[in-house]
């Protein structure tokens, strides 16, 4: 019996049978702690994920700094990079300890940065590796420990690839498998244009949980909103356990407003627009005043309000007056007071 069906902290990253998953995806330079912490008020119960922080920077580096789930409640888990099983096992012990409800290891990102160090997408050609990567950390820790991974890389067939990961991790003790359902081209493409060139191929995520009913399997990538993402949910006589949105969820994170009545039958009302902006209002203050910056929190609430009137001018504020170093929280309240039909959405 895997963790996700033992522990009751897991039980928020997703149980096969019962208890279907929405993440947002772990994305560099957006997911941080502030952004987190706007996520989580927009959903209770969504999986958040950190950036993708390396074994190393945790092992060496400013763990408070790295780690730190600051005010962000749970479920939250930590992604890790890497590619050594002992430095994994031990970062993976670190987060732990820092309160994290699952680890997650990248096996998908296509960044120059982590093809110089051997890990991210470019495992997808060493299986095996991954297998002694995941066994080490689920040796490591009491938490599911889980994988993200690509279809394949560069002219790998997605069937055996895809296949050959999965059984690899599984093996080794891994509790779940987020997949992105897009090949990397670490020949030929920029990570950007690995985001939104390699063609999308849903039906080969459905195909591999069909063979692995047993298994979580989830599914990344080109997701644009919670129609979209709980329709591929269940689709041609097979149910995913997870959706993962990315992108659409930080450029419109108004969105989210409807994860926990869609995706786990809460039917308590979301958060209003005016007690989101108190709450982030009172929380930029508390940053400003331990030393950060406004503009550290308010960029990433640039997308709130889209579609509604106003939105535009709340845009402009915050990317112009909120990026000034003399900034004041109330800038936030400020850039709201022209945003017409607030609960409409």
């Amino acid at each position: 019996m895997s963790k996700f069906e033992t522990s009751s902290r897991a039980m928020a990253a997703g149980d096969c049978a019962n208890h279907p998953a929405f993440a947002i995806a772990p994305m560099m330079d957006w997911t941080d702690r502030h952004c987190r912490f706007l996520h989580r008020l927009l959903t209770r119960r969504a999986l958040l994920y950190t950036e993708m922080v390396t074994a190393d920077a945790v092992i060496h580096g400013n763990r408070d700094s790295l780690l730190g789930l600051g005010e962000v409640s749970s479920p939250v888990a930590v992604q890790l990079g890497g590619s050594d099983p002992g430095k994994l096992a031990e970062a993976a012990r670190i987060a732990e300890s820092f309160g994290y409800d699952e680890i997650n290891l990248n096996v998908g990102c296509p960044s120059d940065r982590v093809q110089s160090g051997t890990f991210g997408a470019c495992l997808m050609l060493q299986p095996v590796l991954v297998g002694e990567c995941v066994a080490a950390m689920h040796k490591a820790v009491c938490l599911p420990v889980t994988v993200k991974c690509r279809l394949g890389v560069d002219d790998q067939d997605t069937g055996p690839a895809l296949d050959a990961l999965a059984n690899a991790v599984w093996q080794s003790g891994a509790d779940g498998l987020w997949v992105h359902a897009r090949k990397a081209w670490l020949d030929g493409l920029s990570p950007k244009q690995n985001r939104d060139v390699p063609p999308l191929d849903y039906g080969r995520v459905r195909t591999l949980k069909r063979a692995n009913p047993n298994r979580f399997v989830g599914l990344n990538g080109g997701l644009q909103n919670l129609e979209q993402a709980e329709a591929e949910m269940a689709k041609d006589g097979v149910t995913l356990d997870g959706v993962m949105l990315g992108r659409a969820a930080y450029h419109d994170p108004g969105l989210l407003r409807g994860v926990d009545r869609r995706f786990y039958g809460d039917a308590r009302a979301p958060i209003g627009w005016d007690e989101l902006i108190e709450e982030m209002t009172d929380y930029t203050a508390r940053h400003v005043a331990a030393g950060g910056r406004v503009h550290h929190v308010t960029r990433h609430m640039t997308g709130l309000f889209t579609g509604l009137p106003g939105a535009r001018r709340w845009r402009r504020t915050l990317a112009e007056e909120g990026v000034r170093h003399d900034a004041e929280p109330q800038i936030i309240a400020m850039a709201y007071a022209g945003i017409g039909q607030k609960e409409a959405a």
